[in-house]
């Protein structure tokens, strides 16, 4: 993957599984590391580890982002993404959200044994409220924001009801994320296509 030019105000970064999207926000939080000693690099997680598989994962990942980013700092953020931007957006710090994919699946199919579960809370319009909310606090922190997504819907449509919206439900926000957001790339076995340019 080669060395990006400059570094957005804003950018989003779409791509399939293991197609590179982690890597390059790393890249860019490093490129913005070695910009300046003033500079702090942050990565809020929005990942959970509700089984010993996906604890394992999220264990080996934190590991190698810290061989690879020493500086990159890390904030476990499952949901209120607005409210970390708030808090820890500032000119000298790049925010890296990784990723949008995991952050839908916490409002739209939240796991039972989550602490903010509510089985009759109306998702759909929470996450709508909470997209708008993240995409205005986009356009309010000073630094630059990197956010990290999955593109899904490339495949053969779903067979489940729940899972068609949901593939519907991230498509739309993928869209809403491309359009607040100045870069906009997709990976591809681990090179970048811009989709979009400052």
């Amino acid at each position: 993957m080669s060395t990006p030019q400059s570094i957005a105000r804003s950018e989003l970064i779409l791509g399939g599984q293991k197609s590179g999207k982690s890597r390059r926000a790393e890249l860019l939080a490093r490129q913005w590391l070695a910009q300046s000693p003033a500079h702090r690099a942050l990565l809020v997680a929005t990942g959970q580890a509700w089984d010993d598989e996906m604890r394992e994962r999220i264990a080996r990942h934190q590991r190698e982002r810290a061989a690879r980013v020493p500086g990159l700092a890390t904030l476990e953020e499952p949901r209120d993404l607005a409210g970390a931007l708030a808090r820890h957006g500032t000119p000298e710090t790049l925010v890296v959200v990784d990723c949008l994919t995991l952050w839908l699946t916490h409002w739209l199919m939240p796991v039972a044994a989550a602490p903010e579960y509510e089985p009759n809370r109306p998702p759909a319009q929470d996450w709508q409220a909470q997209a708008a909310l993240f995409f205005e606090a986009i356009r309010q922190t000073p630094g630059p924001v990197v956010l990290v997504g999955n593109e899904i819907g490339l495949g053969v449509i779903p067979m489940g009801r729940e899972v068609r919206a949901f593939v519907d439900a991230l498509g739309t926000l993928n869209q809403q994320a491309a359009q607040a957001c100045e870069r906009v790339t997709l990976m591809a076995a681990g090179l970048p296509l811009t989709l979009k340019a400052p």
